[in-house]
């Protein structure tokens, strides 16, 4: 794993020509805006697993849902209630809030936290890796530095592009959100 982190280290140097201060989102209202941006507008790839999006809001989930005429303070409401406060992102160490938020939106919860506690496990910590985030996990999570839950999520989607090639399309995308959040 720690080739993993090097790599990720490395790669990070590339991409950022320069360096720029960045001040921490911990709130809802810090975060959401930059999600909406990556999430984007309304799209119907057929070969996106999630199908109709608009703002990050797909028809798979939220099926009663007029995706194609979805408002942005709709889906901040949705955001709010069904990503934020029900994964319990203000639970967690402030320089993580956004990252998890954000993987909660991009890979589901479950996958989120296992990011989390892979990260954890990575630093030493003596926790199952079971998707569950309870007070071990948020315990675990404390000290994690921001820097390795992302290597930790670049892992993850070099390995779902692994599993799935068709998706290998989103990797580039994905690639630079664990970037920049």
């Amino acid at each position: 794993m720690k080739i993993l982190i090097f790599i990720y280290e490395l790669i990070c140097k590339i991409f950022s020509q320069k360096k720029k201060e960045k001040i921490m989102k911990t709130t809802f209202d810090e975060i959401i805006e930059q999600v909406l941006h990556h999430e984007g507008g309304y799209v119907n790839d057929p070969t996106d697993l999630g199908g109709e999006t608009n703002f990050g809001i797909t028809k798979r989930f939220y099926p009663d849902v007029d995706i194609k005429n979805l408002t942005e303070e709709g889906a901040k409401e949705i955001y709010k209630k069904d990503y934020w406060d029900k994964n319990k992102c203000g639970d967690l160490p402030s320089q993580l809030r956004h990252i998890y938020f954000d993987m909660c939106v991009n890979m589901g919860k479950r996958t989120a936290v296992k990011v989390l506690q892979r990260a954890a496990v990575n630093k030493g910590k003596d926790i199952e890796v079971d998707g569950g985030l309870g007070p071990a996990t948020i315990g675990a999570v404390k000290n994690v530095e921001l820097e390795r839950v992302r290597a930790f999520r670049v892992k993850y989607y070099v390995d779902l592009v692994n599993k799935k090639p068709e998706q290998e399309k989103f990797y580039f995308g994905w690639f630079r959100r664990a970037l920049e959040v």
